[in-house]
């Protein structure tokens, strides 16, 4: 399974979202620090789920971190979020 699989598996286990986008943003980083050739090494998130409602931002941050766990996070390079309920 992908990293973009895994990542999307694992947001949609923890947060039901009615949006789940999942953006391998990592070609448009080629030459930077942490690229990787075939990408899956940069990543674009945007999640629309109630269960972000009345969380802080940094909750939000915080409760995706968890969900992906640290496993996942670790191989990854960058990850942006658009988090809102």
């Amino acid at each position: 399974m992908s990293k973009t699989q895994k990542i999307e598996t694992r947001l949609r286990e923890a947060f039901e979202p009615r949006e789940l986008s999942v953006i391998d943003d990592s070609e448009s980083h080629r030459g930077h620090a942490g690229f990787q050739e075939g990408g899956e090494s940069h990543f674009h998130v945007v999640i629309r789920s109630e269960r972000f409602a009345g969380q802080s931002r940094i909750a939000r941050h915080r409760a995706v971190h968890s969900a992906l766990g640290a496993d996942l996070v670790a191989s990854i390079h960058a990850l942006s979020l658009d988090l809102a309920p």
